[in-house]
């Protein structure tokens, strides 16, 4: 298989690939956020983000005749992205297609050199196999749909230049598409990260948000039992995945006092054994604010990347 392909390449290159981490979801589920943190953390020397959102097809006027939408595989070049997944995977560079969201332009291609990191977040990271075939780590964001159509909503409104009716139009269209493609990648992920309201807790309207993640053992994840044990506002639970094997489920409150985050947190980083201190910029969001529970969030992403890396062949 095709797939299989790209593990052998990778697993008999000489030099020294770069570690990859998928983050797939929904528009405005989040993506950008805990991307940019990892960035803040790891440093842009050491980090390449890209978003495979850029391998549309056609652009924003070019689509409102087309019988689809953007999260449809057929209105994007899943073909070139595979292949320039492939090659980034390898540690080789890609001129890879722009697409401005402001504008809905595709614009001037750009080079892009895979550094120590990559990190590849968008609409369809997880959709085929042979992407799939390309990363260490893969996560998926499961916001309720509500938080998100209302995170939607703001974004589109006060940077993208849509009314908040063209919004809520485009996410009628987009909602069987969104169905069809984009949520069936959540079985593919190794964590899925909810943030919104925890089942079966009240939490106050407009309060700082939850999170749950579903921390599936199909990589090695840090021990976190006594990390939470005692804890008020983190919880470790046994639960049923959506095909009914056990995950184990990390839930963080959003009213998380910033003690207890703290200790949490460098817990965790001490868990790595490394020698810098624990990174200050995990949390950022986009209105400026920060929520542990994303920090949380990004803290064991950095942890699985750090691990990943650890065990990359020597250059």
């Amino acid at each position: 298989m095709p797939h299989r392909i790209v593990h052998m390449l990778r697993a008999r290159g000489t030099g020294r690939r770069p570690v990859m981490l998928a983050i797939a979801g929904d528009s405005a589920a989040g993506k950008t956020t805990l991307t940019r943190g990892l960035v803040e953390c790891l440093g842009e020397d050491r980090m390449t983000a890209v978003c495979v959102d850029d391998y549309h097809r056609y652009d924003r006027e070019e689509r409102r005749n087309k019988p689809f939408t953007a999260l449809h595989p057929d209105c994007n070049h899943i073909e070139v992205m595979e292949q320039h997944l492939q090659l980034l995977a390898m540690g080789e560079p890609i001129l890879k297609p722009v697409y401005d969201h402001g504008s809905g332009r595709l614009v001037r291609p750009e080079l892009v050199e895979p550094r120590d990191f990559v990190i590849v977040e968008g609409l369809l990271p997880l959709y085929s196999k042979m992407a799939r075939a390309c990363f260490d780590i893969t996560v998926y964001l499961d916001p309720p749909e509500e938080q998100r159509y209302a995170w939607k909503i703001q974004r589109d409104t006060t940077r993208r230049g849509y009314t908040a009716e063209q919004v809520r139009e485009e996410l009628r269209r987009r909602e069987l598409e969104s169905a069809a493609f984009i949520r069936p990648q959540r079985r593919h992920a190794d964590i899925v990260v909810r943030f919104g309201p925890l089942a079966g807790r009240e939490e106050p309207p407009g309060g700082p948000l939850s999170a749950e993640l579903l921390l599936r053992p199909t990589i090695d994840h840090p021990e976190l039992d006594e990390v939470v044990r005692g804890a008020d506002a983190l919880h470790l639970r046994l639960l049923r995945d959506t095909d009914g094997r056990p995950v184990d489920s990390l839930h963080v409150h959003g009213d998380v006092s910033p003690e207890e985050a703290e200790i949490v947190k460098k817990a965790v980083w001490e868990r790595l054994d490394v020698d810098t201190p624990l990174p200050g910029g995990l949390g950022g969001l986009a209105d400026g604010n920060r929520s542990d529970p994303v920090a949380i969030t990004q803290l064991l992403l950095l942890y699985h990347l750090i691990n990943a890396d650890r065990v990359r062949p020597a250059s």
